[in-house]
């Protein structure tokens, strides 16, 4: 079956990010057709035009403009709406997106998290066969994504740590992910658990979180 093409729009003021997520995008397995809209009020033209599926917009182009934003959405509900992230960003503001990727991730976390949203909202993108994540997988995920050990996992679940470990792998082969904040965002995409739990750890070298959280994510999965 030929795989369907998703045309994605892209809102970043700068043009070294743009090209940078434009490769990663273009390099991977999946079909996108790439748009770059200079702003939302351009988008709401060429939505007219090339129908868009997915658009990723960096939060600092609605700081002033939520309610335009919001408009946008309310009309045009079948886009999925995704932040670029790389700097801190009130909450209220992020809540507006269906999801949130960060200029940290990895290619794999970003292509993934991207298509997987894709996935649930538009139709004739299918779902790979036998990558569905069990219901107890599931709740293994959901601890992980809390920051706790094959040993707490295992008490709370009332199982072995050698089952915990063998669901941790299954987790990461059906997804494909293995680092602890591409699971966070597989969580949240997938609605799994809320954005309260915790989208990310601080950037490299200190600073602030980009997102508010209640948890610490450890830094990776193994």
């Amino acid at each position: 079956m030929a795989k369907h093409l998703i045309n994605l729009g892209i809102i970043e003021p700068s043009h070294i990010i743009y090209e940078g997520l434009a490769n990663i995008l273009l390099r991977s397995t999946h079909h996108f057709q790439l748009y770059r809209p200079d702003n939302i009020e351009e988008l709401e033209h060429a939505d007219l035009k090339y129908s868009f599926d997915v658009i990723v917009v960096n939060p600092i182009c609605l700081q002033h403009n939520i309610r335009s934003f919001s408009n946008l959405k309310r009309t045009r509900p079948r886009i999925v709406w995704i932040a670029l992230v790389y700097a801190y960003f009130d909450r209220e503001i992020l809540s507006q997106f269906d999801n949130i990727i960060q200029i940290t991730d990895s290619a794999e976390t970003i292509i993934n998290n991207i298509y997987r949203q894709v996935q649930t909202s538009v139709p004739g993108v299918d779902i790979p066969a036998g990558e569905h994540i069990t219901e107890r997988e599931t709740d293994v995920l959901k601890l992980l994504v809390q920051g706790l050990s094959n040993k707490e996992i295992a008490d709370k679940l009332n199982i072995s740590i050698h089952t915990v470990v063998s669901h941790r792998k299954n987790i990461i082969q059906k997804t494909g992910i293995k680092s602890q904040a591409g699971l966070t965002i597989y969580a949240i995409s997938n609605k799994l658990i809320s954005i309260d739990i915790g989208l990310s750890s601080p950037p490299p070298g200190g600073g602030k979180a980009l997102i508010k959280r209640s948890v610490t994510v450890p830094p990776s999965l193994l």
